[in-house]
């Protein structure tokens, strides 16, 4: 199978999950702060669904530049990445319309921290695909800190919105996507000195 044939596939879903949740943001009946201030909830929501799906396509676009030669077990991760991200505009419209209640806002940390699992695993797949180590192989094994951390941040964010408040985790998964807005430029780098040699 071609690389491109991945990427594509894997940028239309991307490119529908957003449709998706913008699809959910009804328009207001009026103009008055009254009719407005309850869509808040649901668009915060969507900011940040929104911002964690463009996360995941940027590294993924990264990731998918390291892939020599595509196998099933590749094929498979990533269809489990999707699976997971298909999800979200579920779970971001459900957190919206509670009002991010506690029941929510777990779930919505359950499905960034299985996605973040289901990333992972897609780049430890790639890496397979290497006989030996390299700067590129390197380059994704650095990440592996900041997705270990995201998962530990995840997890927190599911029992803190259970037991203590939801709002607490809101924060911490608005940080966890601060912490990867930037893809990593080790990859750039080691794709660079890879294209020179």
């Amino acid at each position: 199978m071609n690389k491109s044939r991945l990427e594509a596939f894997s940028d239309g879903v991307f490119a529908i999950i957003i449709t998706i949740m913008i699809l959910e943001l009804k328009i207001p009946d009026g103009t008055s702060w009254e009719v407005i201030h309850p869509l808040l909830p649901k668009f915060l929501s969507y900011v940040l669904s929104f911002v964690y799906i463009a996360i995941y396509w940027n590294n993924h676009h990264h990731l998918m530049h390291t892939v020599h030669k595509i196998n099933a077990g590749m094929m498979w991760a990533n269809m489990h990445l999707l699976f997971w991200l298909s999800l979200v505009p579920f779970a971001t419209g459900w957190m919206g319309e509670t009002n991010f209640d506690k029941v929510t806002v777990a779930v919505y940390g359950g499905l960034l921290l299985l996605s973040g699992l289901a990333y992972t695993t897609l780049s430890y797949t790639i890496r397979g695909t290497y006989k030996e180590e390299t700067p590129l192989t390197k380059a994704l094994a650095s990440s592996d800190i900041k997705g270990m951390a995201s998962i530990a941040c995840y997890t927190a964010g599911i029992l803190l919105a259970l037991f203590v408040h939801p709002l607490i985790s809101a924060f911490l998964y608005t940080a966890v996507a601060i912490m990867w807005v930037v893809p990593s430029k080790r990859i750039e780098k080691a794709l660079e000195e890879e294209h020179k040699h």
